[in-house]
Formats: structure tokens, sequence, C-alpha cells
């Protein structure tokens, strides 16, 4: 199967590139504004003065034609100055994470000539591997001393390298013929006018916005900016109605944070009307995953009158681009539109095939089709279908293999669930015995939009889904376990996260216990009889750690614990403190085994969970030798003093800081189990 439609202008080899329409539009139409970013906004006339400077810096400093350099700042409009000046300069570009742990592995997998970051993030980039850092912030001047005029170099062959997502991530090129038929495409398709104010809410390190700003810079019209960091789901609302912005390109979950009101007292009839706040939209973009018939619909209903949703399908190789899919595309209404997912047809200039149910692109001009690894089906009204994805297939014990995509869109028919991903979860102690559980959200447009109550409370439980699903789809294809979750996590680029799911706190269920499933299969333990059991169990092993610990302390610190010349009744309340001593230390032990995993599962950052694990641990376990050694010091021995004040008290002051920082620390993605 073949699916095509090829652009002359798109298709014919050219010199033009998009940094040729951006000058263009500098030169007329200098004082109309490129970027909107409150006090950083800037009009295309200072943008294209500020890349040009930044070019000629660059050529000062040696970079070769053709040469990558490395982005890597939070501030947005400095990440767009610096991009164009790369291109000015005859190199290409690679944007990556300037404010996490991602920033320095994904700078690992590059080679640039130079590194262009801010000072506060120069450390965190360093690998060690001696790579060339220019620092914006520092050198500002340096560059701003260089002409506001184009350096004569020319373009080299290639625009930017992109890195795929997942863990192990693979560079890809992108040519100037590339972006520019990708953005000639984006400009056929979405209608692009100088008027227009595009607000893109993915990261900047992602092919979203690497690619997407020539949609805006290319057109002639304007690019709202976040100051720095992510967007959030208020601040995309804000700037959409204070900025009147007419086009947002997101994903799935950005599109959700999008539409997501302040619910109050809004009825679920309301939340379905169009939305006052973004009264100005005329376009919504979504990409990066799949989107369902109801959820795009959902969408189309809350924009104004005549506005468009689009559902966009595209790779890295191919700028973003690919192909399309509008809602007035479908020559009828659909009965099933909670299970079918549509890519529709081809941007203008670009093919689809499919080979052994594969999807694969081929940009204008590209030799070669570029295989997706997502399967398709064309249906018969000529529109392309999302049929799964390879890498998403799940194995049973049995050796069996299926795609899950299928049976995913079949449980969302049911009423009361919107998104669900199924994974299969090995279970503990057994060689190879795994459950299939089911992760589900609530449904869009429902009243569980409402805050309260919790939107997870109105899913289903597993046993009425067992009961929607029976004889629609094969048993052994039907989850074990139900988690509940308000929302599916997604990675940066904006796909379904399947490997950030929660683990399921137990993995059994009472109709496992009914059938005796197994040694992982346990009728349900009484919860006061538990909790009962623990509290015993707790206090026993306190005081027989506290007694422990007790004479422990005689033996490494003598006369410490010695309360002969201590009057009653303040003897017996200092013999209950170090009794407390001790069992912190032995809990904060403990706590060091067997606290991080629990900890993970609460949904926070890999990196802020460790330092929080250890900065527990730290608080439990100083308490009992940082007493001993107070209590043997002499109190006139000022160095002693000094040490153990800055030894003890400042880490204890700085692991307090850590916890408050991980309590307070939204987690990247908030569930509800299902127990």
């Amino acid at each position: 199967m073949t699916q095509g439609s090829e652009s002359t202008r798109s298709g014919s080899h050219t010199t033009a590139s998009v940094l040729d329409r951006f000058e263009r539009l500098a030169r007329d139409a200098p004082e109309a504004y490129a970027l909107i970013a409150g006090p950083d906004s800037l009009t295309y006339r200072q943008l294209d003065a500020r890349a040009n400077q930044l070019a000629h810096h660059l050529l000062a400093a040696g970079l070769p034609p053709g040469g990558l350099v490395a982005l890597a700042t939070a501030r947005h409009t400095e990440l767009l100055v610096a991009l164009l000046g790369i291109l000015k300069a005859g190199g290409h570009y690679a944007v990556v994470d300037a404010e996490s742990g991602a920033g320095q592995r994904r700078l690992a997998h590059l080679e640039p000539f130079a590194v262009l970051t801010d000072a506060a993030h120069h450390p965190r980039l360093d690998d060690g591997r001696g790579l060339r850092f220019l620092r914006l912030d520092a050198e500002a001047a340096a560059v701003s001393a260089h002409p506001a005029g184009r350096p004569a170099r020319e373009p080299g062959h290639l625009a930017l390298r992109t890195l795929t997502g997942g863990p192990g991530p693979r560079p890809v090129d992108v040519t100037h013929d590339t972006l520019l038929a990708a953005y000639e495409a984006w400009a056929e398709v979405a209608r692009l006018t100088p008027a227009d104010r595009h607000l893109i809410t993915a990261a900047p390190d992602t092919t979203a916005l690497a690619t997407g700003w020539t949609r805006a810079l290319c057109s002639g019209g304007a690019l709202v900016l976040a100051a720095r960091g992510p967007w959030t789901a208020g601040a995309i609302r804000r700037s959409v109605e204070t900025e009147q912005v007419t086009v947002v390109h997101t994903d799935p979950g950005g599109a959700a944070q999008l539409l997501a009101r302040d619910a109050g007292a809004v009825t679920a009839r309301e939340l379905r009307k169009p939305d006052e706040a973004l009264r100005h939209l005329r376009l919504v973009t979504v990409t990066g995953d799949r989107l369902f018939l109801d959820e795009q619909a959902d969408l189309q209903a809350r924009l104004r009158a005549g506005a468009r949703v689009l559902s966009v399908y595209g790779l890295a190789e191919t700028a973003g681009a690919g192909t399309w899919f509008d809602l007035a595309q479908l020559p009828a209404p659909q009965d099933d539109p909670e299970r079918r997912a549509l890519i529709g047809t081809p941007f203008p200039g670009f093919r689809v095939d499919l080979r052994d149910g594969e999807i694969r692109l081929t940009p204008p001009g590209a030799g070669n089709a570029i295989p997706t690894g997502d399967l398709g089906v064309l249906r018969p009204d000529g529109l392309l279908e999302f049929a799964g994805r390879r890498r998403d297939r799940l194995t049973l014990d049995t050796g069996e293999s299926f795609d899950p995509h299928p049976v995913e869109a079949m449980i969302r028919t049911h009423r009361g669930i919107g998104g669900v991903i199924l994974r299969t979860v090995r279970v503990p102690g057994t060689a190879h015995a795994s459950r299939l559980i089911g992760y589900v959200t609530p449904p869009p447009g429902e009243p569980s939009r409402v805050p309260a109550p919790d939107p997870a409370d109105s899913l289903p439980e597993i046993e009425g889904l067992r009961e929607h699903l029976k004889g629609r789809v094969p048993a052994q294809w039907v989850p074990r376990d139900l988690i509940r979750m308000r929302s599916l996590p997604r990675d940066r680029a904006g796909q379904e996260d399947r490997g950030a799911m929660p683990l399921p706190p137990r993995l059994t269920d009472p109709a496992d216990a009914a059938r005796g499933a197994g040694k992982y299969a346990r009728p349900p333990a009484d919860p006061l009889l538990v909790a009962l059991t623990g509290v015993g169990c707790g206090a026993a092993l306190a005081v027989a750690a506290g007694l422990i610990f007790f004479v422990l302390s005689k033996i490494f610190w003598p006369g410490a614990t010695d309360l002969s010349g201590v009057p009653g009744p303040w003897a017996f309340l200092f013999f209950v403190l170090y009794l407390f001593e001790g069992a912190a230390f032995a809990a904060g032990l403990a706590f060091l085994v067997w606290g991080r995993a629990p900890m993970l599962r609460q949904g926070h950052g890999r990196g802020i969970t460790n330092a929080a694990h250890l900065a527990v641990v730290y608080l439990l376990v100083a308490w009992w030798p940082q007493d001993n050694f107070y209590r043997l010091a002499d109190k006139r021995d000022w160095p002693v003093q000094a040490a153990l004040v800055y030894a003890f008290n400042v880490p204890l002051m700085v692991a307090g800081a850590v916890v408050a920082c991980y309590l307070t620390r939204k987690p990247a993605s908030p569930f509800d189990f299902d127990d």
C-alpha cells in the first residue's frame, strides 16, 4: 500500500532554507514580534541581529563549516537566538535538557564542537570529556560587541541533530531540505498566516520544538515562550488567553492540561461547551502519541466554532511531519470512536507505505522509506488507522505474544474508562510467573473531571472490567489486576511512558484465592489484626534494639551512658532517651535496606528520591553516635566542639532540607492504587 502526494516545490532540490525565509521576514516585517516572552520578547529585527552577533562569535571561536553545536539553556528566548545563530554560522544544532541529569547523559551521545549553556548549568553538563563550553551569560558582552550583519558563511547540509527517546538514544540528522519540506507541508495543512501566535508545549530538547519553531518564524507569526522550564497547565491556559494564542502544538497529555478548567461547580454538560478562555484558538495540533477519535471529538467540542483539531503523526527523521487527520475527513460518524486512533493521510510531498503492516514514512526527495516500528491498517475510506507498536508487544507465561493496543482499545469502550495501558509484571518468588496488569484513567468530558471526589474513584473495579470484556477478547488477555490512576505518565516526547508505570501494591485478588492460584495467592488478612500485630512487633523490636545499643555504647563510648551519679527520676528519663537513640539507629539501618523501594513508588524523580532516602537514614542513624560524642567531649575544648558541630549539625540541617524538598515536590505522575 502506498499513499502520497508530491509537491514540486517540496520534492525538487532547492538552495532555499528555513533560514532564508526567516531572514526575508526580518527584512520585510522587522518590527513584528517574533518571540513573545514577557520582558524577553523580541521583534524579527532584534532576533535576527542577536542571532547574527552570536554567529560571528561562533566563527571567531573557530566553528568549522557544518560543525555541531549543542544547546543547553533553560531560557527559551536564548535558545531560539542560539539555534538561529548556529545556522547562520554554517553549523547545525542539537538541543539537550539543561536542568536535569538527562542532559549530561544525552550529551554523551553527541560530539559537539562546543556546548552553549549558562554558568548555572555548566557543572551539571560537564562530564569530564573536555568538552568546550561557551557560557551565554558570561560571554554576553563579547557577543554583543560583534556586528549585527549576517556573516558571509553559507548554511551547511545539515540543520540539526536530534536524539530519539528511550533508554538508548539514537542520533538522527535532519537536513536543511527536510526541515524546509516539513515547514512547507505544515504551512499548507495548518494554513499558517503571519497573524498566528503559536505556543509549543513540548520540552526544548524534543523534535516538537527543535523543528517546530519554523512554523512560527518562517510564516511571519510569533512564538509564545515560557520564561524558563516546562509549561504547566495553569501557565498554558493563562498564556493562551492573555497572549491571544491562535495555534497550540501539543501532545495528548498537554492537550488535557490545556483544556483542564478550574472546574469548581462546572457540570459535565458545561465541560463539553466551548471554553471562553480558548476563544482565540483556531487550531490545536496533537503529536507524539495515539489520539482516539472520542478524545479528538472532545477537544474539538471545547473550541469555538470553526476551530480545528489535527492529529499529527511524524518522526524525528522527518522533522515532525508525516501524516495528519482531521475529523472532517471522516465520511460518516463512527460507531466505536473509543477504539479508533486515525493517522489520516500524508502531508503534501510526503509518502506513507505499509510493509508487513509496519508504517514507513518518506520525506520529499528522500530515496528510502523510514521504518517507524508502528503498525497501521488502511481503511476502506482511504484513511490510515494506528494499530499498535512492535516494541509494546507483551509475552505471557505460556509464551504467547500479543499486541496490547487492540485490547486497550476494547477496554476503552467501558464508559468509565478513558486511558488504559497493559503491562506484564513479574511475580516475586517465582521463576517465570507474571501477571497482566491494567492501568486506567477517567474518560474525557466526564463529571469525574470535577476535583471532588477524586477522579480515580469513578473508575470501575476489576470484576466489572472482566464482565465487560467477557467474550470480546481472549480470556488470557484480560488483566488480572487493575490500578486506577489520575493520568498516564508520559515521556518528554509526549508518548505514554509504559516503563514508568507503578508496581501494583499486591499481586493477588479474591478470584485467585478462591481458585487456589499458587503460592502467591493468599486470602485477604484482617486489617485490624495486621495493624495490631505490626504495632506489637514494632514496639518489641524497638525495645530490643534499644537495649542492644545501650550495651554497645558502653563498649564503644565507656562512660557515655553512665547514670550512677544522676538522681531519680532523671536517671530513668535519660535511660529511656538512650533506648530511643538506639532504636532510631536500628530503624535507620533498616530503612537503608528496605526504605528505597517504597519511596520510589511514590512517583518522585529517582535523583530526589535517592537523596531523600539517604537523608532520612542519616537523620535516624546520627542521633546515637552524635549524643555519645557530645557527652564525652569537654565543653570548653572549642576545636572539638567546632568539629562536632560541623560533623553532625550541618549534615542534619542539609538532610532536613532534602527531606523538605522531597515532601513538597510534586510527583512526576500522580496515581491512585486500587487496593
